[in-house]
């Protein structure tokens, strides 16, 4: 029989700064994608996974997201629930308030304002299996300009349009077993300290993904999703209509 899937915690108390500027009311994980809050995209993902629990890590315009949560129609098996961890407190902060909620001998972890295609129930596997404290979703993005082509001498042989990046970048999708709320210092930001200890100490392993991944930071990347959903070609949608 396979494990039972842990509590997911996703991170939707940031301020959403840049994209502020086109939607100042809005909290980001409430700027919609096709008509629905970018959060409910996340959810949905990990819904068709199979996870059930849900733990949301809120902070800035908290009631928004908690209204939101009370309003929507979630399966009857699925619990969503939130967590007011402050307005400005940083992410590792935020973890750190919730841990006592997090009894689990595992949980996973997300941001609110990123999607992808990423196999969730392959990434907890990965998670079981390599043995360390803490995985980390990573993915090389696509760059957001072509780059030229060059030869030895200098010579421009020709471009290639928005290339995929060489380096590989945290894609906001974890898994950490809950020992790993040790190495979280009151104030830190969860992709400093914390995850740069669990590396120094070789806890901290890589789940690969090579499809489609997206960040929702800017204006621009709200519009790509848009453009995405409303074409009918939105990767990230791995859930029945």
């Amino acid at each position: 029989m396979p494990p039972t899937l842990p509590t997911v915690v996703i991170l939707c108390g940031g301020r959403g700064t840049r994209l502020q500027e086109h939607s100042p009311e809005v909290p980001k994980p409430l700027a919609e994608v096709g008509g629905r809050p970018i959060l409910w995209h996340v959810v949905s993902m990990y819904l068709a996974h199979g996870f059930r629990r849900f733990l949301l890590l809120t902070g800035y315009r908290a009631d928004q997201v908690q209204a939101f949560v009370a309003a929507e129609s979630w399966p009857r098996e699925v619990s969503v629930t939130c967590l007011d961890t402050g307005p400005d407190t940083a992410t590792g902060e935020r973890v750190r308030i919730a841990a006592p909620l997090l009894e689990e001998e595992r949980f996973c972890l997300a941001y609110a304002d990123g999607v992808s295609d990423i196999d969730l129930t392959a990434l907890f596997r990965h998670h079981r299996e390599l043995g360390g404290r803490a995985t980390m979703a990573v993915v090389q993005p696509e760059l957001p300009f072509g780059v030229a082509r060059l030869d030895g001498n200098g010579s421009v042989l020709g471009f290639t349009e928005k290339p995929r990046s060489e380096l590989w970048v945290n894609a906001g999708f974890f898994c950490f077993d809950r020992a790993a709320l040790e190495v979280i210092d009151p104030g830190s930001v969860l992709e400093r300290g914390p995850l740069e200890r669990l590396a120094a100490a070789g806890e901290l392993r890589a789940f690969r993904h090579e499809g489609f991944w997206e960040c929702m930071d800017t204006h621009k990347d709200w519009l790509t999703l848009n453009g995405l959903w409303e074409s009918g070609q939105a990767p990230w949608k791995v859930w029945p209509s």
